[in-house]
């Protein structure tokens, strides 16, 4: 492997765990909907689950997604004001 194919290989892995960070989170909201559905119905087995893994396990996937946003919106904005002042000189 070159050092050239490197960074890009990286970056694809932290790319594709981010998706997949994505969908797990999207998943846990749909079933977070579904268990205070049942919970109104009186099911309280689905929202005893996700109060179960919301501390140990929900917070940290939103927590990453959070982050690797405002680590994406930081990056693109310092790219950004990089090329306008490449343009200027």
């Amino acid at each position: 492997m070159t050092k050239e194919n490197n960074p890009n290989n990286l970056k694809q892995i932290i790319d594709n765990l981010l998706l997949i960070n994505l969908f797990i989170v999207i998943f846990f909201a749909i079933f977070f909907i579904f268990a205070t559905i049942m919970q109104l119905n009186g099911i309280f087995i689905f929202m005893n689950f996700i109060q179960r893994v919301w501390n140990p396990l929900i917070v940290p996937l939103i927590t990453i997604l959070i982050v690797a946003a405002l680590i994406n919106g930081i990056n693109s904005w310092w790219r950004r004001k990089l090329l306008s002042e490449e343009e200027d000189i």
